[in-house]
């Protein structure tokens, strides 16, 4: 994370395990609210972002996706945020869609604090409020925890959907001993720092992150105002649909009581 060495988890067997990118070749939005935006994260490298507006005066999310995603795939996921009158501006990471480059930790962490200024930038020059929030599912749970302990005095609330605690806890469950490696109580001080309001959404039978996982997440954010909610019977890539009512439910409940 930002203030200590990653470099460990750039090594190609590490981000082998950990990154699958793939690209999207339908290069425009299939839904006439959407618009693409590039926001250069280095030197001729650039990161895909898709912007779903229902409205402008409405609440945005900051969403980082899982793996193997990339901004494509919410053409058909995005309507659902948008009935429900929430804005969502979701991002690639390097290698992933439209984007170039290749991923790796250390990069993935650093342009999470880039595209979050491209963000507000479009936010500004498209004239919408600063009503946001940050919305990370599964491996987007780390760039999600990043730029919420860092931002917490402009962003409204965070989301994490099948999420776990850092790139530590990833790696452990591919096996990897990372008992002895630098960085671990950096990670949990990043966490400790998050005191915006909280949700916490995970699916009941999710057997790439168990639930276990999630719930220790949640009990070592140190806010006031949190919440964990639990889908039933569902794993891990289908908790939104399984549970689609209750899913937008708690999404649409917290974002309006937090805005």
């Amino acid at each position: 994370m930002k203030g200590f060495d990653l470099s460990f988890f750039d090594q190609p067997w590490i981000s082998r395990l950990i990154f699958y990118p793939r690209l999207d070749y339908q290069l425009e939005p299939t839904i006439e609210n959407a618009k693409n935006h590039f926001i250069e994260v280095a030197d001729g490298i650039s990161i895909g972002c898709r912007f779903y507006v229902v409205k402008r005066d409405g609440p945005t999310i900051l969403y980082f996706h899982g793996n193997g995603e990339t901004v494509g795939d919410y053409d058909y996921i995005a309507p659902f945020f948008n009935k429900i009158g929430i804005n969502l501006f979701v991002t690639d990471y390097r290698g992933y869609g439209l984007s170039d480059g290749e991923p790796t930790v250390s990069n993935m962490v650093a342009d999470a604090h880039i595209l979050f200024e491209g963000f507000n930038e479009v936010l500004k020059k498209y004239k919408h409020n600063e009503n946001f929030f940050i919305m990370g599912r599964s491996l987007g749970s780390i760039s999600a925890i990043e730029l919420a302990s860092s931002y917490s005095k402009e962003i409204k609330g965070v989301i994490i959907e099948s999420g776990f605690a850092g790139v530590f806890t990833l790696l452990s469950r591919f096996d990897v001993n990372v008992s002895s490696l630098e960085g671990k109580e950096g990670m949990d001080e990043k966490i400790g720092r998050i005191n915006i309001p909280a949700l916490v959404i995970h699916a009941q039978n999710d057997h790439l992150i168990p639930l276990m996982i999630g719930k220790e997440l949640y009990n070592s954010l140190p806010s006031e105002d949190k919440r964990l909610v639990v889908i039933p019977d569902a794993d891990h890539n289908d908790l939104m649909m399984l549970g689609m009512d209750l899913y937008f439910k708690e999404v649409r409940e917290f974002i309006f009581g937090h805005v």
